[in-house]
């Protein structure tokens, strides 16, 4: 069980951390018009992404070695609690409808399972026994990856499950809002994204949810265009499961390849709606077992695949 922490010094350590700061000249920003209040908040949030910006280097490494595993049939795994927990879970959810990845590919958890997306699930965010008992469930393996989240950089379930992932060997990254954070100094690649003081003191969902979304969204972006889930800027992996995404996939063969309505219904056709592989059987003229073939070759990269096309 997870011992109770003493409130005196549990506050001590508070008054530490930037993200906990008090800002005296916000003080009264409670007399202020709204319009004056809503000014000052965008201007706070205006300096985030400069924040995002000092740590792409480390951002970047923490990519490259997430999708090295995933190259190797790896999964990527968030892992936080309260706003941290939810932003992890909502990037992992979006990934099989942009990229169509396996729902188990990339998967978010949250510190007191799905009811904490909604509300507080008391004292789970304490709890380092409830991450590993979290990560053991998901039959965690050293080819994964563990991305543990926390605006402090101090939360247990986000620091449990780093540790226990990396004593596993599975990659880990600690993305925090701190400096000196305890999360990553647990994990293999630490990115400390310091955005400063809330608006509101402690409110860690405004700048510091917003960097750390920002980050997600590189994480997850970026690694699944180094495993050949885009063709140029184009989400040629898309899962088309709803009329929007239907016409987004025929908009999408269009752009890669110029070819007519006709064209690209058959191409669509053949393929059984795969994009990638209709863009193939067009730019590459080969058929579509032909172009599923290739894409199985080239581990899904279209641009090798279209090489190997035109070279045969």
């Amino acid at each position: 069980m997870t011992a109770t922490a003493d409130p005196a010094r549990l506050r001590a350590e508070l008054e530490t951390l930037t993200t906990e700061a008090f800002r005296p000249e916000l003080a009264e920003i409670d007399r202020r018009s709204t319009l004056e209040i809503a000014r000052t908040m965008n201007a706070e949030d205006a300096t985030v992404p400069a924040a995002v910006a000092a740590r792409l280097p480390q951002i970047a490494a923490a990519i490259d070695a997430t999708a090295e595993r995933m190259a190797r049939g790896g999964r990527l795994v968030y892992a936080g609690a309260g706003t941290a927990g939810r932003l992890g879970v909502l990037d992992a959810s979006e990934c099989p409808p942009t990229f169509n990845t396996d729902p188990a590919e990339v998967l978010g958890l949250i510190a007191g399972g799905p009811s904490a997306l909604v509300s507080a699930v008391e004292g789970a965010e304490d709890s380092r026994e409830l991450a590993v008992a979290d990560l053991t469930a998901i039959d965690l393996t050293p080819q994964d990856t563990v991305v543990g989240i926390s605006a402090s950089g101090r939360t247990p379930y986000a620091i449990g499950a780093v540790e226990h992932a990396r004593g596993l060997g599975a990659l880990t990254v600690g993305l925090s809002c701190n400096a000196g954070s305890a999360l990553a100094a647990a994990a293999e690649h630490g990115i400390e994204v310091v955005v400063g003081p809330e608006l509101l003191t402690g409110s860690t969902r405004l700048k510091a949810g917003t960097a750390q979304k920002l980050v997600l969204n590189m994480l997850s972006t970026i690694t699944m265009i180094r495993l050949g889930k885009t063709y140029g800027n184009l989400m040629v992996d898309v899962r088309a499961s709803n009329d929007k995404l239907r016409a987004r996939s025929r908009r999408i063969v269009a752009l890669a390849t110029g070819a007519s309505d006709e064209e690209i219904e058959a191409a669509l056709a053949a393929t059984d709606g795969e994009v990638k592989n209709a863009i193939l059987t067009l730019l590459g003229k080969v058929d579509a077992p032909t172009a599923a073939r290739l894409l199985e070759t080239s581990h899904g990269h279209l641009r090798i695949a279209l090489e190997t096309a035109a070279s045969s």
